[in-house]
């Protein structure tokens, strides 16, 4: 399935319908009265959080969603029928911009969250409600309330305990299949993975959600590559490993170009949890490991882990650390129920 994490949509709910003018007739009950029913409820269009997706592919294929109009009231004090609601499921971790990609209108962090993005029209009045002891045959009726259009952006930012970081080719999808049962393309050139791809760990009867993000380079948070676009899913991640290449010459280089990014980007994104990790330890020498890691640690003064995704060498203990920094991270900031989401209109 192809990953799509931006869409545009246009909504319409439907109008109410209208009232109706009736008399009540019947034999031997002469003047009997106004009886015409209410007009239905239009069909609202509800977006609603739900389980089993994880991208914004229905919606590539069809932008456009129109509510049916309610039926009209009839005579002996019949309502007309009430449209049904169309309701739209999307992915945990949807956003909805208004028009202009500015405002948003909802951000649906927990499963089950719904908002309303175009409430149906209310039914019209029929002349049954209009009677009087000065007005006993009312011809008055209301017409059913108007439809609510308006033109969304969704946009997807997956919800992950972690997130791979790094440049191409540091390993982050080999380091994914081998923690998790995801099956991500792995090669020998740039760029492999071309969405994020997610993948459960589990460890010690716990497991957490790891994400992999597509590598970026120097200049992704200016547009180049394919960082810029997934760089948004970074920020929904609680704790970020960065991969770094150990076969290539500079790895302090290395790790400060994706810091470098990733802080232009957004500068809080620089203050998540970070564990470092130098990958592909199997193809270096024990000399060779031992210098870079001893710069590398001093350069960013945090501990630095040496594994090898390939030959899944040392992993456990770099999980091991994942876990007591995602445990931390998930105490600090229990997300509480998202506040009361937008609404166009009320009742």
């Amino acid at each position: 399935m192809k990953f799509i994490d931006e869409a545009k949509i246009y909504v319409k709910s439907g109008g109410g319908g209208a009232g109706c003018v009736s008399f009540r007739r019947e034999k031997f009950i002469p003047e009997g009265g106004p009886d015409g029913g209410d007009g239905g409820r239009g069909a609202s269009i509800i977006m609603r959080a739900s389980s089993g997706l994880n991208t914004l592919i229905d919606y590539r294929f069809q932008q456009h969603f129109k509510g049916a109009r309610g039926g009209h009231g009839m005579g002996k004090q019949r309502s007309g029928k009430s449209a049904e609601d169309i309701i739209l499921d999307v992915p945990l971790g949807t956003q909805i911009y208004d028009e202009d990609y500015e405002t948003l209108l909802a951000d649906f962090t927990e499963m089950g969250q719904e908002i309303t993005l175009a409430r149906g029209g209310k039914g019209g009045l029929g002349n049954q409600h209009f009677k009087s002891s000065t007005n006993r045959t009312p011809k008055q009726f209301t017409p059913g309330g108007e439809s609510e259009e308006r033109t969304l952006w969704l946009k997807l930012k997956l919800l992950s305990d972690a997130g791979l970081l790094g440049l191409p080719n540091a390993g982050k999808s080999t380091f994914l299949a081998a923690v998790t049962a995801a099956k991500p393309k792995i090669a020998d050139y740039p760029f492999t993975t071309l969405a994020p791809q997610l993948g459960i760990v589990r460890y010690a009867d716990t497991e957490f959600v790891l994400a992999d993000i597509p590598g970026l380079i120097e200049g992704a948070a200016e547009g180049k590559g394919l960082g810029l676009r997934f760089l948004g899913h970074i920020e929904r991640c609680g704790v970020l490993l960065h991969l770094i290449d150990g076969t290539q010459d500079d790895l302090i280089a290395a790790y400060d170009t994706v810091r470098t990014e990733i802080t232009a980007y957004d500068e809080a994104l620089a203050d998540k949890p970070e564990i470092i990790a130098i990958n592909k330890s199997d193809a270096m020498t024990k000399k060779d490991i031992a210098a870079k890691h001893k710069a590398l640690k001093k350069h960013t003064g945090a501990n630095v882990f040496v594994i090898s995704a390939a030959a899944q060498q040392d992993l456990d203990t770099l999980l091991a650390e994942m876990m007591r920094t995602i445990d931390d991270y998930r105490a600090e900031h229990n997300p509480a129920p998202t506040a009361e989401l937008y609404s166009p209109t009320s009742d």
